[in-house]
């Protein structure tokens, strides 16, 4: 009943690899967007914020439809980047990494938006008087200050990656040991004449990972709160 089969684990081994990968390829577009809305002013600023977080409140079918009809051999994107320099992403675990950055991604920018809005601004100011660029404040004053909030949107964006199934299977289909994630094979097995056992074992694991990440998230953010207050 609890012995994993090879086939589970190869779910697990393929998930948490496609979450990093996931999580590693958003974070830095994450930084700088964040650092963006919460430091800048300018045209389009809410049509930015809206684009954002718009794989939050869109069906994941469609995030997913949409990323074949970009991303796809045939699409405009897909297109050019596999014939210009062999890279393909559909029905691919490299797909599967980027759907779920895509859906992730809202989450960190999130996360690490409010926390440099929490920062103290008249430290990157006394900063700047004291003769730092603005790269050295960003690496050394800003960062560091957001750092609780950039770990709690890692984490957030790796739950999100691992438990993503509608836009994933959409775009990368459900194929075992390449594009099969643990939420994919879940939805396998419950399809399955006798599959209910795995399901399930499947399920206590996906429920796990998910729990600890939103602790380890909450934790993190009640210590940006507690540098914030001063505590």
């Amino acid at each position: 009943m609890f012995a994993l089969t090879t086939e589970e684990w190869v779910a697990i081994e393929l998930s948490l690899r496609v979450a990093f990968w996931a999580t590693l390829a958003a974070l830095p577009f994450g930084i700088a967007l964040a650092w963006l809305l919460a430091r800048k002013q300018f045209w389009g600023k809410a049509i930015l914020d809206g684009l954002i977080h718009l794989p939050l409140v869109l069906p994941p079918v469609v995030t997913g439809y949409m990323l074949l009809l970009t991303m796809g051999r045939r699409g405009p994107v897909g297109g050019f980047l596999a014939d210009n320099f062999g890279i393909v992403f559909s029905f691919r675990w490299t797909g599967a990494a980027l759907a779920c950055a895509v859906m992730g991604f809202p989450l960190l920018v999130r996360a690490i938006r409010l926390s440099i809005e929490a920062a103290d601004v008249k430290l990157e100011q006394a900063a700047s008087t004291l003769g730092a660029g603005p790269f050295s404040v960003f690496f050394t004053v800003t960062l560091p200050l957001a750092l609780p909030g950039i770990l709690a949107g890692i984490v957030l964006c790796f739950a999100k990656a691992l438990g993503e199934f509608g836009a994933t299977i959409t775009f990368v289909s459900n194929i075992p040991g390449e594009t099969q994630t643990i939420s994919a094979a879940i939805y396998t097995y419950t399809q399955a004449p006798g599959g209910d056992a795995a399901a399930l074992r499947l399920t206590v694991i996906a429920v796990i990972v998910a729990l600890a990440a939103l602790v380890v998230s909450e934790w993190f953010a009640r210590r940006a709160g507690a540098r914030v207050q001063g505590i």
